[in-house]
C-alpha cells in the first residue's frame, strides 16, 4: 500500500501538468481523488482542495485528539490529513 505522501505527490504531480485534472480536483476533490487513485473514500470523509497563490497560505492543523474510530482509520490507511 502506497503512503499518503506518494498518494498526496501523485495528485499534486498530475495537477501541475493536467489543467482539467487540476479542476476537476478543485471542484469535486473526492470523486476526482477516488478516481485517480482507485481508492474508496468514506462518505463521511471531507476533502478540500485549496489552490495556492503568492498572497495565501495554508495551515494544516492534526486532527482534533477527539477523533472517532472510523478517522482513526483512515488516518492509519493513509486516507486523510495529508492533503
Amino acid at each position: 500500500m502506497r503512503s499518503g505522501d506518494e498518494m498526496l505527490k501523485q495528485i499534486v504531480d498530475k495537477s501541475a501538468v493536467d489543467s482539467d485534472f487540476r479542476q476537476q480536483l478543485l471542484s469535486d476533490p473526492k470523486s476526482t481523488i477516488s478516481g485517480e487513485l482507485g481508492i474508496t473514500i468514506p462518505d463521511s470523509m471531507t476533502i478540500e482542495v485549496h489552490e495556492s497563490d503568492m498572497q495565501t497560505v495554508h495551515l494544516a492543523l492534526p486532527p482534533d485528539p477527539n477523533i472517532t474510530e472510523e478517522q482513526l482509520e483512515a488516518i492509519s490507511a493513509g486516507l486523510c490529513c495529508c492533503w
